[in-house]
């Protein structure tokens, strides 16, 4: 059965089914939808939860021995199964059709995926979850859907604003719902209920610390050496978390690092663009940068973040010694330079 994220809170108001599955790639909104079933079943009697994750070391035995464990206090039992990967492989995929043949009715199962690519939605064991679970496919939110998610969302607090106060939040978050989503709370926070002005909704998107983590990713971007000196300067004098800011700036080189890869391979840059949904201010940084640092140095900058990572555990970096901060600083500055 196919439910649509809009039904689900109408639908978790009647007893549940014995199985659900999310795919999604929007992590808040398949987080929400979780917890919205997690806390109609704890309401239904399912007071045991089981959490099984599919990584390397994973056996799919684990799935069917939870399924079929009897509670020790003979209470109902919450089963949850994560593939985080979206790939179970062929005995995961054997033993999900089998799972879906053969339901407790003691238990009730919760699987979350990411979205599936054309080839996996048509693999059996797929088939399988669709004929027994109530299906969840939770579609990403595009740019030019943004302002309108945003603008629900304040609704939902009793607040509401102009477009162009929807429009300013939906660039400075760049696609990210749950950036998004933190931003809306905040003006929660802030604000009574009734309509934001531009002023209220800009000051309380702007109000952040001094040297931003995000604003970091900027300056590298735009190749802006001085700032990017006087930024990564503000954040140690601040206390900011180290393994906080390499993450920042390592996140910006592995996508540097996609979007060079794809084009060496013929691909158009507003497609890759899009794929991996880059897009604002963001956008305009990126195809500058592009231009400016090359392949081999991005790859060798990705090694670099590798060893930085491991100063900051307290290891033996290769071709470092010294302070994390300086190593960190050598690292930024030669993707800004290129």
């Amino acid at each position: 059965m196919q439910l649509r994220i809009e039904a689900l809170d109408a639908h978790v108001a009647k007893p549940l089914a014995q199985l659900y599955v999310i795919s999604s790639d929007e992590h808040l909104l398949a987080l929400e939808a979780a917890d919205k079933i997690r806390r109609a079943a704890r309401a239904q009697g399912y007071s045991e939860r089981d959490v099984l994750s599919v990584e390397r070391s994973f056996k799919w035995g684990e799935l069917l021995a939870a399924n079929q464990e009897l509670s020790l206090f003979g209470d109902k039992k919450l089963i949850e199964l994560r593939i985080p990967t979206g790939k179970p492989g062929k005995d995961g995929g054997a033993a999900l059709q089998s799972y879906a043949k053969n339901l407790s009715p003691d238990n009730l199962t919760l699987i979350t995926l990411p979205k599936l690519d054309w080839a996996t939605q048509k693999a059996a064991w797929v088939a399988s979850l669709q004929q027994a679970a109530v299906y969840i496919e939770i579609a990403n939110v595009e740019r030019g859907q943004l302002p309108n998610w945003i603008s629900q969302r304040l609704a939902a607090q009793g607040q509401s604003a102009e477009r162009a106060s929807l429009d300013f939040i939906a660039d400075r978050v760049e696609g990210n719902l749950l950036a998004a989503h933190q931003e809306i709370l905040k003006l929660g926070l802030l604000h009574e209920p009734g309509k934001l002005s531009y002023e209220q909704v800009q000051d309380a998107v702007l109000n952040v610390a001094r040297y931003d983590v995000f604003k970091l990713s900027e300056a590298m971007l735009g190749g802006d050496v001085a700032r990017l000196v006087r930024m990564l300067e503000g954040l140690k004098g601040e206390g900011e978390a180290l393994p906080l800011v390499l993450w920042a700036v390592s996140e910006e080189i592995r996508t540097l690092l996609k979007l060079k890869a794809g084009m060496a391979q013929g691909r158009p840059l507003g497609a890759l663009m899009k794929e991996y949904r880059i897009w604002g201010p963001r956008e305009r940084m990126m195809e500058p940068a592009l231009r400016r640092v090359s392949l081999p140095v991005l790859e060798h900058a990705l090694q670099q973040a590798a060893q930085v990572d491991k100063m900051i555990k307290g290891l033996r970096a290769k071709g470092y010694a010294g302070d994390a901060w300086d190593a960190l600083l050598q690292l930024a500055l030669k993707v800004c330079r290129g």
